[in-house]
């Protein structure tokens, strides 16, 4: 929503990666978005605006086997849909990618570091990782859970206990707009209180509410 600025550029790294469709699910934009994903040849949904809703709708439209959920600040790189498919052939059920920032700060190369160790440990790579999973396999695990705040990890956590995920040596560019502007430590500290709170049961209404505010 409201990613004018950043769509065009998203949509070019897909179809440069080797994606056969790119689907643009817009969850409301007031500003050019729209126009500027079908300018760059993206097929365009329009939905409201929960991100858990906007994917499940993408990924219902899509008419190609493999899904690749990415971020509109995102961008794949060189051959990331044969590594993608290449991964699923040989017994992977769910994955995503390394990840490095846009933005050329020291601390955002430390964060994202830290991002890729934990992910290399975990198996789950989280949203800004470029998810990927078979498109029958997504809908038979019912896709993304409705909630308001982390479909994302949910998402990764219950595809890693039914098979395995992998994370891929090759890089996404996402932005680091968020760090950048919250702070590394605090922007951290927000994200890990907000796993540990939805692993305990908290609501996910109440989660979203307090990560945005």
């Amino acid at each position: 929503m409201n990613e004018e600025e950043r769509i065009g550029a998203t949509i070019e790294s897909a179809f440069a990666a080797g994606a056969a469709e790119v689907i643009v699910v817009d969850g409301g934009s007031i500003d050019r978005t729209a126009r500027f994903a079908k300018s760059a040849g993206a097929r365009l949904l329009l939905c409201e605006p929960m991100r858990a809703r906007q994917l499940n709708l993408g990924a219902n439209a899509a008419v190609n086997d493999v899904l690749i959920f990415l971020h509109a600040d995102t961008h794949l790189p060189p051959g990331a849909a044969r590594a993608v498919e290449d991964a699923l052939a040989d017994g992977a059920g769910f994955g995503g990618f390394r990840l490095t920032f846009a933005e050329p700060a020291r601390k955002l190369r430390v964060a994202a570091a830290l991002i890729n160790f934990r992910t290399s440990i975990t198996r789950c790579p989280w949203g800004d990782q470029a998810q990927f999973i078979r498109r029958e396999r997504f809908l038979q695990m019912g896709g993304f859970r409705d909630l308001p705040l982390m479909e994302d990890y949910d998402l990764a956590i219950r595809s890693k206990r039914a098979g395995r995920s992998i994370l891929l040596p090759l890089t996404v560019t996402t932005s680091g707009r968020r760090f950048l502007r919250k702070g590394i430590l605090r922007t951290a500290m927000i994200n890990w209180r907000t796993v540990m709170r939805f692993r305990r049961g908290a609501d996910a209404g109440e989660l979203a509410r307090s990560y945005r505010r």
